[in-house]
């Protein structure tokens, strides 16, 4: 089936001339779907931050100008449609960022050297004494746990601690020969009342700063 055109004004009437969901969401995507070329200024860095709201306020002329429509229904019908894409889009790119942001310290929990460091703090009465018997693990855990193919690895780990007597930071380095993760580094900073980072682990004797003597 041929598109025909229908005699469209040049300008875009005042009822279609609306904010552009789907140029705002999709951008350089409806750009090029819609024949507005400037759309591409988005992969242009620090313009693109001001492209985006120009595509949403300006984006239903340009494509009213550049595209060949049946009738304004025609025209209204698509960009509710590009509009509809966008957002699931953006539904789904939130959907995946979430997921990823829960997954990662759920990962992070169940590394054997997550659950050493743990295991070493909570038997460590220092630590127990300045943060509580009862201590337990932040859900956010920064850090990174690296695995190579031959069976070795690096973890760097940063947990927050929280129990009835105080809350603190975990700092753990671990590295992986062998199958096996050896502890090289764990500190724990208590926040507020304790100054002195308690020091577990310092087996390459590096200097931190505040501390005393390791335990």
């Amino acid at each position: 089936m041929t598109m025909q055109s229908f005699d469209k004004p040049a300008e875009i009437p005042a009822e279609l001339d609306r904010w552009n969901w789907g140029a705002f969401l999709l951008n350089w995507i409806w750009g090029i779907g819609n024949n507005t070329y400037i759309a591409l200024l988005m992969f242009v860095p620090f313009v693109n931050l001001v492209v985006i709201f120009v595509l949403g306020a300006k984006g239903s002329g340009w494509a009213w100008r550049n595209g060949t429509w049946r009738d304004a229904e025609h025209f209204r019908k698509v960009q509710r449609k590009w509009a509809i894409a966008g957002l699931l889009v953006w539904i789904g790119f939130v959907g995946i960022f979430g997921a990823l942001l829960t997954t990662l310290p759920l990962i992070m929990r169940s590394s054997d050297a997550y659950q050493m460091a743990m295991h070493t703090i909570t038997a460590e009465p220092t630590v127990t004494d300045a943060i509580g018997s009862d201590l337990k693990p932040g859900f956010w855990i920064n850090g990174s746990i690296k695995v190579e193919a031959g069976g070795t690895g690096e973890a760097k780990l940063s947990i927050p601690i929280r129990g009835s007597k105080g809350s603190g930071t975990v700092t753990a380095h671990a590295i992986r020969f062998g199958g096996r993760w050896n502890m090289r580094l764990l500190v724990v900073t208590v926040d507020g009342v304790v100054k002195a980072p308690l020091v577990l682990i310092n087996a390459d004797n590096l200097r931190i700063p505040g501390a005393a003597t390791g335990i």
